[in-house]
């Protein structure tokens, strides 16, 4: 039998970037457009991390590191988790440096997910997620959280099965910019110890929560997996720079893993990383509470929107219920926006990101109000 030297492995079959890609099809006729679908902060890296960054490309620091990361930063990521947690051995414990949350992500779902694990986590939900465990032949299982997206832990309980292998857990969240609360996420630690689960925590918009602290599982729950990252917090996107920690087997497992793959995170972005670190990024949290003030007083009462309580997205009802169709009469108006089906196994809502200058903001919002 002939081979076909141009076959795609079957695997692949399960990715689907369709819902994205016909988006920016739409959005290709458009000039100038008023993009509020990128989840990109509109701030510039901390001037403290740029004169790091260029002093270690000079000084010759432009090779590989350790896998696991440099030393230093891995130390300075402990420290923090020992402040913020309260952890007596947290200098102690292990510490990967990723290539972004999203290398971390990777990483963790292809170390710890077999074919056939199924993986829960809620509906509406960052669009990696299904993708990765698809990848590492899991079974993505989404949890519903309309109308209002606060997690239900009864009904996370409804999905767990004998083939359940882990909780993925996104707060404050893409899409819908929710918050868990302590109760919450007691609650979800409890239920995982019941089970016997890894919890994956993704906190990479920690910084932004607007309404109450900022609270993490991983302080509750020793089987947690924490990842976080630089991109949104420093707006250091393009650095590709995150840390995971967790049970010391599992990040044995995938710093091998990343030996492997990524090979280590960037030199660059490590050494500015522990500078970014230092640096009081609360002016550019407090920018954006305005905005999201600004996205609820337009869309609020109009939408149906429910208030998001943290990062810098708006998940919000579309008129009529059909948000492609929506998407549509938006992009006719040169106003970018993502449509729900993106997120979710539902298309009744379309993604908002008020990571943007604020006079672009305003006259998308105005945009927007008069469609609805």
């Amino acid at each position: 039998m002939a081979r076909d030297p141009f076959a795609i492995a079957e695997r692949m079959r399960l990715l689907d970037a369709s819902g994205i890609r016909k988006v920016f099809d739409l959005a290709a006729k458009m000039t100038d457009p008023i993009n509020l679908s990128i989840g990109q902060p509109d701030f510039d890296v901390p001037d403290e991390a740029k004169d790091v960054a260029i002093e270690a490309i000079r000084s010759g620091d432009n090779k590989y590191t350790q896998t696991q990361g440099k030393g230093e930063l891995r130390q300075a990521v402990a420290k923090l988790c020992q402040e913020e947690f309260g952890w007596s051995d947290a200098m102690e414990r292990p510490y990967l440096i990723t290539s972004g949350v999203s290398g971390g992500l990777l990483l963790a779902i292809l170390t710890t997910v077999n074919p056939g694990d199924e993986v829960v986590f809620t509906d509406p939900y960052f669009v990696m997620y299904s993708h990765l465990v698809n990848l590492a032949g899991g079974v993505p299982v989404r949890v519903g959280t309309y109308p209002d997206f606060r997690v239900d832990v009864n009904k996370i309980a409804d999905a767990i099965t004998d083939k359940t292998r882990m909780l993925m857990i996104n707060s404050p969240g893409n899409p819908t910019g929710a918050v868990y609360t302590e109760r919450e996420l007691r609650d979800i630690a409890s239920l995982a110890s019941q089970y016997d689960l890894l919890v994956l925590s993704d906190e990479i918009y920690d910084l932004f929560c607007y309404d109450q602290p900022f609270v993490s599982i991983a302080g509750m729950y020793e089987k947690t997996l924490l990842l976080r990252g630089f991109s949104k917090s420093y707006g250091m996107t393009g650095w590709r720079i995150g840390w995971a920690t967790g049970p010391k087997p599992i990040l044995e497992k995938m710093t091998m893993l990343q030996q492997y793959t990524f090979v280590c995170a960037p030199s660059i972005a490590q050494a500015s990383a522990m500078a970014a670190l230092q640096v009081d990024m609360t002016p550019h949290v407090r920018a954006y509470k305005k905005k999201r003030d600004l996205v609820y007083d337009a869309l609020g009462e109009t939408f149906g929107l429910v208030k998001p309580a943290g990062a810098f997205y708006a998940f919000v009802p579309a008129p009529g219920g059909n948000a492609t169709e929506f998407v549509k009469q938006a992009i006719d108006n040169n106003v970018l926006v993502i449509p729900g089906n993106v997120f979710s196994d539902r298309d009744t809502h379309f993604r908002l990101s008020y990571a943007t200058q604020e006079e672009t903001l305003q006259r998308g919002l105005e945009i927007l109000k008069s469609l609805a």
